[in-house]
């Protein structure tokens, strides 16, 4: 699938993660879709992708007026199309760039990796030029580019580990499993390695890490809290939880890793409240699926019985109307049906509050 020059690359840069080459290919060819770069006006450019709403956040006054007013600025994300064809998408930019070259750099993912320009700075490039330059120089500098990112966001011991779900987490974002973008990259890394391939679960399976969520992850992140880490307590272990986690091993010498492991979740365990101590746990009154249940379950019931009650003394002041009767029925069982569907749901939420997802299906 990918020429000697991507090949080599890559097996440069796998031993720089210290991860396989196989495993750095998958991810290549995933983030890519196998095409590393177009011929722009007779010469090689990485693949791009520009994003309107971006360039509207970096924009003010006139300059936003009229980016908006040419269609490439827009509050939404999607709002602006990408044209079909790379050269067309080259001829955008330099649009944009007739009105704030920086912003409209920054506006756009680059290479293979497709890493956005506004993270210029925190992947310690001096400009986002410098990054743009990187990601114009070659297929190495397309991975050098998605390599830096992978090592600043901590996703390198997830590609060692071949921990597809957490690596999926962190490079992909928290709705990686609807496009069931961790099982392509699994797949990718099967092809790549062939006989080679490891069918060895990852070692950190059965601990909580990145794309873990639920219970669990309400109560390490509630313990995380006491302990003066600075996390938002809502169940899913993405990127920011992981920094949590890594500070707070830091904090206590221990293996800094990310992930909360026997010897992390002992060293949390020192700020549970004594036995009868449920950190995290959520109050039904907080659920939504409850609330939502038992708003649209007994709520929606109760409006559809008012409405029956209605028709039934329509019927009677008319003196008996063909129909009203079957209609007065059928409205009964809608409500009945009705309350049992939304405490059904209500009872979902409950069952999901004590629920924790290692690894999404």
């Amino acid at each position: 699938m990918f020429d000697s020059e991507t090949m080599i690359a890559a097996r440069q840069f796998a031993q720089r993660l210290g991860c396989e080459t196989a495993a750095l290919l998958a991810v290549i060819e995933i983030e890519s879709g196998g095409r590393v770069y177009a011929i722009v006006n007779g010469r090689k450019e990485p693949m791009i992708r520009f994003e309107g709403h971006y360039f509207d956040r970096r924009l003010t006054g006139e300059a936003r007026v009229e980016a908006r007013r040419l269609g490439l600025a827009h509050p939404n994300a999607g709002a602006v199309k990408n044209p079909s064809t790379q050269e067309a998408r080259w001829t955008l930019i330099n649009r944009a760039i007739e009105i704030d070259a920086i912003a409209a750099l920054e506006s756009v993912s680059w290479g293979l990796g497709q890493v956005m320009g506004a993270h210029w700075n925190w992947l310690g490039y001096e400009s986002v030029a410098k990054l743009v330059n990187t990601a114009r120089d070659g297929v190495a500098g397309q991975i050098e580019l998605m390599v830096r990112y992978i090592e600043k966001a901590g996703l390198a011991g997830a590609l060692q580990r071949r921990d597809w779900t957490a690596f999926a987490r962190g490079y992909n974002g928290p709705n990686f499993a609807k496009d069931g973008y961790h099982t392509k990259i699994a797949a990718a890394y099967r092809r790549h390695a062939g006989a080679a391939a490891s069918s060895a679960p990852p070692s950190s399976e059965g601990m909580l890490r990145l794309g873990s969520r639920g219970a669990r992850v309400r109560e390490l992140q509630t313990l995380l809290v006491r302990a003066g880490q600075s996390v938002s307590i809502d169940g899913d272990f993405g990127p920011a939880t992981a920094s949590a986690v890594r500070a707070f091993q830091a904090a206590f010498g221990l293996t800094v890793d990310g992930i909360a492991g026997p010897e992390t979740m002992r060293a949390v365990d020192r700020y549970r409240q004594g036995a009868a101590d449920r950190p995290g746990e959520q109050k039904l009154a907080e659920l939504k699926e409850v609330r939502d249940g038992l708003f649209s379950g007994l709520g929606g019931g109760l409006t559809i019985e008012a409405t029956r009650r209605t028709i039934e003394e329509a019927a009677a002041k008319i003196g008996g109307l063909a129909g009203l009767e079957w209609l007065s029925a059928s409205l009964t069982v809608a409500a009945v049906a009705l309350a049992i569907g939304g405490l059904a749901w209500a009872c979902i939420g409950i069952w999901r509050r004590r629920r924790t997802v290692e690894v999404p299906a």
